[in-house]
């Protein structure tokens, strides 16, 4: 019988070549398979954590549009959608509870506050989430390039809940923005969940700003604005200014929580101004990544140049729109606009908020006029040195 004379070298390098088409095809198929799902383990989860008018909607584009980013935009105002006959801490628990479920890419909570077609044209201004414009949600917009929420709107609203879900399970960072928490405690069940990597980004602004926006879109928050004041009978003109003592009030809350924080708690809270945010964006704004573990791309940072460094304030009909803006402007807009009897009474209400966050009074008219004059009390700032490339993107309004 005859006998076969192999190599052992000749067997050694076969199997090493074997070996290394395998490794090289599984390279291969993690970078070109756009659906792999992450390990629910590895997921890092983000609450964007602030209040209406405070740039937060700005911060949600800075999370949404980043490619390794799943984001929702305030899946809480289902729940004071359908419980609005009662006040903010009523909600607490079943806002919480329905973001731990969101967190964790489980929408069959939401079936209970959407219409009997349960698509993802029901939710909360969906179509600012890119992942949701993206596959496998949806094909419009390949997932390393900027979503336009008007083309969203129109190509992807027939996408079911479970493609939603399975699109949210293919992110590593699971980012929700919300404005209607007015302390940490009803969050500490989440802090202390072991099934969620939880860090929060607790978004402030002047509220003296926060004022002069909320006047720009007063009718849009009627409906909060009951939730807030616990659906108390107060004076037409007095709503805005009790609505503002309660948001002061709730940074305060929140400020006061973190001086001692519990055990959980400490390393996964971050404050940031709103007013930081936009004289120094890059700078903040890399910080902030590296807070939640995301790498910051050249396309991000060409997009946050672009967003911040526009021309003029925006205009009242854009309120609710991420367009190009000189940011730095808007965030002194309500020095030139808002009357100084208004501001001083915000100053009155919002006293005790405003030594806490680092902004400072103004005590005349003239004073308030004078752009010269710095109302920040420094914070320690990030240094990043950057300069944009020449690029258009066709995503910003």
């Amino acid at each position: 019988m005859p006998r076969c004379r192999v190599n052992l070298n000749s067997i050694i390098f076969l199997v090493i070549l074997q070996g290394a088409d395998v490794v090289l095809f599984c390279s291969w198929y993690v970078q070109v398979s756009p659906h792999s799902f992450v390990d629910s383990n590895n997921k890092v989860h983000v609450l964007l954590l602030s209040s209406w008018r405070s740039g937060s909607s700005f911060l949600g584009q800075v999370f949404s549009q980043h490619p390794s980013v799943f984001y929702l935009m305030e899946p809480a105002w289902h729940v004071w959608s359908k419980l609005k006959k009662t006040g903010a801490p009523a909600h607490r628990m079943a806002v919480r509870d329905l973001l731990q479920s969101v967190f964790q890419c489980d929408f069959s909570v939401m079936e209970a506050c959407l219409p009997e077609q349960h698509s993802v044209s029901p939710l909360f201004m969906w179509s600012h989430s890119r992942a949701l414009c993206s596959p496998p949600a949806c094909p419009l917009t390949p997932r390393n390039e900027f979503s336009n929420n008007i083309q969203c709107l129109k190509a992807c609203d027939g996408t079911s809940l479970q493609g939603v879900e399975e699109a949210c399970g293919t992110y590593s960072h699971v980012v929700l923005k919300e404005v209607r928490f007015f302390e940490l405690e009803s969050l500490y069940p989440l802090l202390q969940d072991p099934n969620l990597d939880l860090r929060i980004i607790h978004l402030v602004r002047d509220p003296r700003a926060v004022m002069r926006s909320r006047e720009e879109s007063a009718k849009a928050f009627e409906s909060d604005n009951a939730v807030v004041l616990d659906q108390r009978n107060v004076p037409a003109g007095e709503v805005q200014y009790q609505v503002l003592q309660e948001i002061c009030r709730s940074h305060m809350r929140i400020e006061r929580a973190i001086l001692k924080p519990p055990p959980f708690l400490k390393g996964r809270y971050k404050m940031v101004r709103y007013e930081d945010l936009v004289h120094n964006p890059l700078g903040e704004i890399f910080s902030m990544y590296e807070f939640v573990g995301l790498e910051m791309t050249r396309q991000m940072e060409d997009w946050i140049y672009k967003v911040t460094h526009g021309k003029g304030k925006g205009s009242n009909k854009d309120a609710f729109k991420i367009t190009s803006r000189n940011a730095v402007e808007v965030s002194q807009a309500w020095r030139s606009m808002l009357p100084y009897s208004k501001v001083k009474r915000i100053q009155e209400v919002c006293k005790e908020a405003m030594s806490l966050l680092g902004y400072k009074m103004v005590n005349s008219e003239k004073e308030q006029k004078r752009l010269d004059i710095d109302l920040l009390v420094p914070q320690e700032p990030h240094q990043f040195s950057w300069l944009p490339t020449k690029t258009e993107d066709p995503s910003i309004q």
